[in-house]
């Protein structure tokens, strides 16, 4: 693909009207004057983060130019997301859909009959290995980067023993009793210092205070499809405690009636021993408890990042992906 060629990328958030045609606009007023400005989610960054690494390394490309496209139904179209940019619209061209799609190929099974797609990115290996029986080898793996200038050590005096992160979605009362309090009644009873954050219920500013005065992060999550918010403490430097269950992908929405879904399902889809110690249940934490704090000055969680997971090589990797399509 010539480097000059400007890519033609789309991204929207759905916002329906709900009651009448057009409240979706005083809505949105309403939302920012009561909520304030909001903060991006994991799809959204998924976006920001790509047109970052492209600006990186010099990618020109047009966003949401739906009379461009239209104009040149032989030009790719990259549908980061979210699905409704794709239901939505009419589309001759051919289409790279993802990363940010929808939970399991149950929801569309004939998405490549009904829509001129090439490839289908999903954001880590555990969710292509559930989309594959679907959509077969049309599906890729592929991780956003992580802002690793603006995620980086801090310098400041770490006096907060961990932060916990947490992400339980689902069964809380439940985890709540057999992980997450035993865990802090564990912290308190060795007078270890620490904070929770809980996911959804902060701004970035919060999460980068916190994390640049502690020594180490316990994350709680049942499961990530990439993980943007722990690989931004990896980047920090911060070596983390992680619990990773393994088990069945236990989305509510799908399990266990309509998908049963095991095969390597993580909380850190990204990882590798630099980054820290996993854990399975509150037992093993316990144990590992120890091993792992004598070993917070060996761990070196942004050589990770920076090897595996920065702006520019997530990018060209997207890039890569873009040139293969183009080139047939």
């Amino acid at each position: 693909m010539d480097s000059n060629k400007t890519l033609n990328l789309f991204y929207q958030e759905p916002d329906p009207d709900r009651w009448i045609k057009h409240d979706r606009y005083p809505r949105r007023i309403i939302r920012r004057l009561v909520r304030g400005k909001p903060l991006p989610g994991g799809q959204k960054m998924v976006f920001l983060n790509l047109t970052q690494g492209l600006d990186k390394i010099g990618i020109s490309y047009r966003v949401n130019d739906f009379k461009y496209i239209q104009k040149h139904p032989e030009e790719l179209a990259c549908i980061i997301g979210k699905p409704n940019v794709l239901f939505e619209n009419k589309w001759e061209n051919p289409i790279l859909f993802g990363a940010s799609i929808f939970s399991h190929p149950i929801d569309h099974p004939d998405l490549l009959e009904k829509f001129p797609i090439k490839k289908v990115l999903v954001p880590g290996e555990w969710m292509q290995r559930m989309f594959k029986p679907y959509y077969g080898q049309d599906v890729i793996a592929w991780p956003v980067g992580i802002d690793t200038d603006r995620w980086r050590p801090s310098d400041k005096d770490k006096n907060l023993d961990f932060l916990i992160y947490y992400k339980i979605r689902w069964k809380q009362e439940e985890y709540d009793q057999t992980l997450v309090t035993p865990i802090i009644k564990t912290l308190e009873k060795q007078k270890r210092s620490y904070k929770i954050i809980r996911y959804g219920h902060y701004v970035l500013n919060d999460l980068t205070e916190l994390a640049s005065k502690t020594k180490a992060v316990i994350f709680l999550c049942e499961h990530e499809t990439q993980g943007l918010a722990y690989q931004q403490l990896l980047s920090m430097n911060i070596p983390i405690f992680a619990w990773d269950r393994g088990g069945f992908w236990e989305d509510p929405a799908y399990f266990p009636d309509k998908v049963q879904f095991n095969d390597g399902v993580s909380s850190v889809p990204y990882w590798d021993e630099r980054c820290g110690f996993k854990f399975s249940d509150y037992s093993e934490f316990l144990s590992k408890l120890d091993d792992f704090l004598d070993q917070l000055n060996y761990f070196s969680p942004r050589d990770y990042i920076l090897e595996n997971l920065t702006l520019e090589k997530c990018a060209k990797q997207y890039l890569q992906i873009v040139q293969s399509l183009v080139d047939h």
